[in-house]
């Protein structure tokens, strides 16, 4: 394995994990788990411009999820109230 291959950087890999973690969590921790996926998402999509960084598509693809798990902790939060 050369020093010089692409690898995927640490904001992507936690965006998603984020994201993961977002669907499995209460109300209030899926958004805040949501929230922190949609920014690393962003900062990993960033550093993805960099020379030999992946993690582009990840993060895009956590941002979404980050967007899907707001709404998944609002209806949560919902069903909670009711």
């Amino acid at each position: 394995m050369d020093s010089n291959d692409p690898k995927f950087s640490i904001p992507s890999i936690l965006a998603i994990l984020c994201a993961i973690g977002s669907f499995t969590a209460g109300a209030f921790a899926g958004f805040l788990l949501a929230v922190f996926a949609m920014i690393l998402g962003v900062g990993g999509f960033l550093i993805a411009f960099l020379p030999h960084r992946r993690g582009g598509f990840v993060s895009a693809l956590a941002v979404f999820a980050g967007v899907i798990g707001i709404l998944a902790a609002a209806f949560k939060g919902i069903a909670w109230i009711t």
